[in-house]
Parts: C-alpha cells; sequence; structure tokens
C-alpha cells in the first residue's frame, strides 16, 4: 500500500516522501516501515505504544481510530507530523 510521508521523516527513507509497505493493521504497518527504514517507528511511536503527539494517521483521508485499525492492500496512508515553534 502507499505510504506517504512528511518531511521531517524523509531522512528515514533516503528523501523519500511516498514509500509502499505491506500490512494488515496500522501498528503492522509501522513496524513494516521500521523494518524498511530501521528508527522511523520511534520517531512516530512512543515507549508506551502510543502514537506521538505531533503525529497523525490517516487511512484513506479519515484519522486512523487505532494502532489496531485494519487495513487493506489498495488503501492509503498518510502520515502528518504537526508544526510547532514560537
Amino acid at each position: 500500500m502507499k505510504v506517504r510521508l512528511p518531511s521531517p521523516l524523509a531522512s528515514y527513507t533516503a528523501g523519500r516522501r511516498e514509500v509502499e509497505a505491506d500490512a494488515t493493521s496500522v501498528a503492522a504497518l509501522l513496524e513494516d516501515l521500521d523494518r524498511r527504514y530501521p528508527g522511523i517507528r520511534f520517531r512516530m511511536i512512543d515507549e508506551q505504544d502510543r502514537v506521538r503527539p505531533h503525529i497523525r494517521i490517516f487511512v484513506n483521508r479519515q484519522k486512523a481510530s487505532s494502532l489496531a485499525q485494519a487495513l487493506d492492500p489498495g488503501d492509503e496512508v498518510l502520515v502528518v507530523a504537526a508544526l510547532s515553534g514560537g
């Protein structure tokens, strides 16, 4: 399935903002991305297995309800990183 990533995570994917992954849930998707691009999962998920506060994950343009949300092969996943600063 197609996964679109924010610019801050492109350093893990050799600059690519759109990558492919295989998974049946959001959690499995993040594990697959981490297998392909080591370290990327930790930038999105904290030590308690929760999505970090500045990250939003959308499946087919709807916010993912949980990491357990099921995925289909044709789904499109968008990861958004909030901007912060002063």
